[in-house]
């Protein structure tokens, strides 16, 4: 059997945990300590990073971009990335912006972390800067490409990829940084989408912990 390696909060992770899920793939999991010296994480990554998929023959895979076209592929089941080439950029595309939000968010949470007089003020504003921007264009794209209001989802009216990614991204920047980005008032788009996907039980499982 596969086995993920996974931290609970890791997006990036939650992605994967959420596209098995919802194709109804059967895998081990288990949640790692990155900073504990026993974490296998290294030993299947040379980056040691999570999300990481053990195959059954010992092979790995990371970067949950592959492992989630690994395992659409995988059964036929709910496609989550289309067939057609066209509709799946789209999809990638969103993938592409919600996964780079996460990369800044993470980058700034990393970065605040540091001892006060240690932090980069002006790397906390860019990073911070890039998660306004890009939380920005995907609220826009959803009204003007995509009529919220009569397509649920983000990409021509089907659940995909898309709205796990962006679904994963909303998450961990409520989690990190709700105090400061409200999406009820700031970006209503989103704010409808992510009531949308968290009706969803893949995602009521794999929630951010506090």
């Amino acid at each position: 059997m596969m086995k993920l390696l996974y931290t609970v909060n890791s997006p990036y992770a939650r992605k994967v945990r959420i596209v098995a899920a919802e194709k109804h793939i059967e895998m081990a999991m288990e949640e790692v300590v990155l900073a504990a010296p026993d974490c296998p994480v290294k030993q299947y990554n040379p980056l040691g990073k999570v999300p990481v998929l053990i195959l059954a023959d010992g092979d790995s895979l990371y970067d949950s971009r592959v492992i989630v076209e690994y395992l659409d592929n995988r059964t036929p089941l709910a496609h989550l990335l289309p067939p057609d080439s066209g509709l799946r950029i789209k999809v990638r595309r969103w993938e592409a912006l919600a996964d780079g939000v996460c990369d800044a968010a993470v980058a700034t949470m990393l970065e605040q972390r540091k001892a006060e007089g240690m932090q980069d003020a002006a790397f906390i504003a860019r990073q911070m800067d890039k998660v306004a921007r890009g939380l920005q264009v995907l609220n826009d794209d959803l009204s003007k490409d995509n009529a919220l209001g009569k397509l649920k989802w983000c990409v021509n009216g089907a659940f995909s990829l898309a709205d796990i990614a962006v679904g994963c991204m909303l998450g961990y920047v409520n989690l990190r940084f709700g105090t400061v980005v409200n999406l009820a008032t700031q970006y209503p788009n989103l704010a409808q989408l992510n009531a949308e996907l968290i009706k969803r039980q893949s995602f009521q499982d794999s929630a951010p912990v506090a």
